[in-house]
This record gives C-alpha cells, sequence and structure tokens, in this order.
C-alpha cells in the first residue's frame, strides 16, 4: 500500500511538473512571438516609403534598390555574427537590444535630408534587425523538442509574417490618411518599443532557468569556440545547399515584399485606392503559409522538410507566373494571386529554419539559422537593384514578376536535389 502510494504521488509531481512546464513551453513561445510580430515596422517600412523618398530626394528607383541593398548587406553580415553569438550569449538580451537599436536608426532616417545618411543609418538598422531571429530562434529550440519543432518554428514564422501584416496595415492607413514618408519611420516602431520592453521582462533562455537565478549576458559557456561552431556549419554540405536554396527564396520574397508595393503605388492608387489593398494580401498569406508548412512538415511531409519546400517553391514559381501575364486592371484575380503568392514564397521557410538543429544539431541552432539566414539576405540584397533596374529599362513594374518566377524556381530545383536524412539532435 505504501509502495501504491509512493508510486501516485510521483505521478502525481510528475504530472503537474509536466504541465507546468507545458505552460511555460507556450509563454516563452507566445512572448517570442510577440516580440518579433512588430519587428518589421523597422524594415518592411521602407518599401512604403520608397516612392515618397524617391520623389522627395529625386532619386531613381534603381538607387533606392541600393539603399534597401545597405540594409540587406548590414543583416546578412550581422546574421552571420550574430547566429554564432546566439550560441553564446543571452538570446533574450540580444533580442531587446537589437530592437532598441533598431528604433533608434529608423527615427534617425525620419530627420535625414539626403541619400548618404539614409544609406548609412540603413544599413546599420540592417545590423540590429539581425540580432533578433536566430537568438529568437535558439531560445525556442531550448523550449522545444524535435517532435514539435516544426510547428514551433512554424508559429515564430508566422509572427514574421504577421509582422509583415502590420507593417503593410499601418503603412497603408498613414499613406491614406496623408502623412508624408518620414511618418513611415516613427509611429509604427513605437509598437515595437512596447513588445521588445514585454519580451525582455519575461522571456527565459531556457527551461531551468528561473526569475530568482538572475542573469548576465553571457550564457552557460559551450565546450566548442566560434571558430569550431563555424567550421561544423561550413563543413556540412547539404546544410550548404539548403543555405543557397534559401538564398533563392528570400530573394524571391523580398522582391515580393519590396516591389509589390511600387507596383501598385505607380497605378495612380490615389484615384484607385482599391489598388494598394490589394498589396496587403500578400502578408496575409505569408503569415498562414508559415504556420501551415510548419504544421505540415511534422504531419502530411513526416519532418521531410525538404519535399515541403520543393512543393512550395515549385508553387511559387507558376503564381509568380501569373502574376506576370494577368491583366493588371483584374483586382479580384490580382488579390487571389497575391494572398498566393505570399502563402507559397513565405511558407517554407517555417520548414527551413528546423534544418538547422536537424542537420547540425541544437547546441549550433544559432550559428546553423545565422548562416543561413545571411544566404538569404545576402542575395535579397543583390535582387534588390536587379529587380529595380528591370524596372528602370523597361519601364513596367510587372516584369519583375517574370523575374521572380525563375528565382523561385532556382530554388526548388536546388532542393530537388538535396538527400532526406534522419534528424539528429
Amino acid at each position: 500500500m505504501l509502495a501504491f502510494l509512493s508510486t501516485l504521488t510521483l505521478a502525481t509531481k510528475y504530472m503537474v511538473h509536466t504541465k507546468d512546464f507545458r505552460k511555460k513551453q507556450w509563454k516563452m513561445l507566445l512572448v517570442t512571438m510577440l516580440c518579433y510580430l512588430f519587428f518589421y515596422t523597422g524594415r518592411h517600412n521602407f518599401g512604403w516609403a520608397a516612392t515618397g523618398m524617391a520623389q522627395a530626394l529625386s532619386i531613381p528607383y534603381a538607387t533606392i534598390g541600393w539603399v534597401s541593398f545597405c540594409m540587406l548587406i548590414g543583416y546578412s553580415v550581422g546574421q552571420l555574427i550574430n547566429g554564432n553569438l546566439a550560441d553564446r550569449f543571452s538570446d533574450r538580451l540580444m533580442m531587446t537590444t537589437g530592437a532598441y537599436l533598431s528604433i533608434f536608426t529608423n527615427i534617425a532616417i525620419s530627420f535625414a535630408n539626403s541619400l548618404y545618411p539614409i544609406m548609412v543609418l540603413w544599413a546599420l538598422n540592417g545590423y540590429f534587425q539581425s540580432m533578433a531571429w536566430a537568438p529568437g530562434g535558439k531560445l525556442i529550440n531550448n523550449w522545444w523538442g524535435q517532435e514539435e519543432r516544426g510547428k514551433a518554428f512554424g508559429f515564430y514564422t508566422m509572427a514574421a509574417g504577421l509582422s509583415s501584416v502590420v507593417t503593410y496595415f499601418l503603412s497603408i492607413l498613414l499613406l491614406a490618411q496623408g502623412y508624408e514618408w518620414r511618418m513611415l519611420f516613427r509611429l509604427p516602431v513605437l509598437l515595437l518599443l512596447l513588445s521588445a520592453t514585454i519580451f525582455l521582462i519575461l522571456a527565459r533562455d531556457k527551461p531551468e532557468q528561473t526569475v530568482d537565478q538572475g542573469e548576465t549576458m553571457a550564457s552557460e559557456q559551450p565546450a566548442e569556440t566560434w571558430l569550431t561552431r563555424y567550421r561544423m556549419v561550413l563543413g556540412n554540405k547539404r546544410f550548404l545547399l539548403t543555405s543557397l536554396a534559401f538564398g533563392f527564396e528570400s530573394m524571391a520574397r523580398y522582391g515580393l515584399i519590396f516591389w509589390v508595393p511600387v507596383h501598385y503605388l505607380g497605378k495612380n492608387w490615389k484615384d484607385s485606392p482599391e489598388h494598394i489593398w490589394v498589396t496587403f494580401l500578400l502578408p496575409v498569406g505569408m503569415a498562414v503559409g508559415a504556420l501551415s508548412f510548419g504544421l505540415l512538415s511534422d504531419t502530411f511531409f513526416k519532418r521531410d522538410r525538404l519535399k515541403a519546400i520543393f512543393v512550395g517553391m515549385s508553387a511559387s514559381a507558376l503564381i509568380s507566373l501569373g502574376v506576370y501575364v494577368l491583366p493588371g486592371h483584374n483586382l479580384l484575380m490580382g488579390g487571389v494571386l497575391m494572398l498566393l503568392a505570399g502563402f507559397f514564397v513565405y511558407g517554407p521557410q517555417a520548414c527551413f529554419w528546423p534544418l538547422s538543429p536537424d542537420m547540425l544539431g541544437s547546441k549550433y541552432t544559432g550559428t546553423g539559422i545565422g548562416f543561413m539566414n545571411m544566404c538569404g539576405y545576402l542575395f535579397a540584397a543583390i535582387g534588390e537593384p536587379l529587380l529595380g533596374h528591370t524596372i528602370d529599362i523597361t519601364g513596367n513594374s510587372q516584369n519583375i514578376f517574370l523575374v521572380i518566377a525563375v528565382i523561385c524556381l532556382l530554388s526548388a530545383t536546388i532542393m530537388f536535389f538535396i538527400k532526406y536524412g534522419p534528424a539528429k539532435d
């Protein structure tokens, strides 16, 4: 009888502990999602400010593309550095530091009156923005096991997609109310200030870390050096090919995020304001796609995330081609295609991120995510002036969708030739 009672007590304690840990798991995921939900207010606002900035400063779209290039290069370099640091320092403090510095640079840009200060500040903003994604991914990986990794990263990636929704909505609203482009760098980032502060207060880097322990900027030091972590990533050929495919996916994604507003704002949108609201369906599709692909990769695709990515990028190529051939006045079909374009071009990102711990092991998650994101934003940076130049030489922004279709096809082709292997921790 005593043995039975002892066993029952232990089982009860285990159930309570498991239930309590489950609550903390979701709390950490949700508070990280909340922080990232408003991160793009300090980055994706640029596409909406581009038209007004180009007119105010009398610069061509190719030059605007180079300004965006500076931010993306800053973000790319920052990912390479900060991804590695995420495996060494506090993820919580890195994310909030990046948020506060990004807010500062956005507000500084809003007071700039010439091209070169904007370029420098936007490049710095790219670096500061890069201090969030890999640390956030590392924090989530610390709290969620391999069997639910796709779902957790799906929710996290959905928050990034919803961040585009928030930024698009606020930017459209401000422009519709007659605010100038400078206000797009001042007002939306106030929401990032609030969410980052909440994250700073509530988030914890690891399950064993409690409020009573206190913390320093440095977390428990891993056995490997920073150079060893880079060698582990660079020595994995499958991961390098995956990062290359991710590069083309990011080029396509940013091509849509940045140039779709320019495409629709060029249609004399004040006379036909319904055109601008078509663009809002793009980030909505991205948010839904991220969550859907994250869940499907764990269930329908049975954690074969390579196949899920191939399907998504192949569909993206077909849809982008559809946008290219569709007459611009068909708003209904245009809205449907924008929704689908966002769904399929961004959804696969939820499958890319878990491949870092899947292929490299959990302790290299930050370095892997940082390296992959570095490749993504390096390619995206190259794509911005390319697409801007396409508009300048053809005189028609519709042509960017043909280029994006080819880019998506390149990503799908690379994924087709990568062999699926068992996940490891």
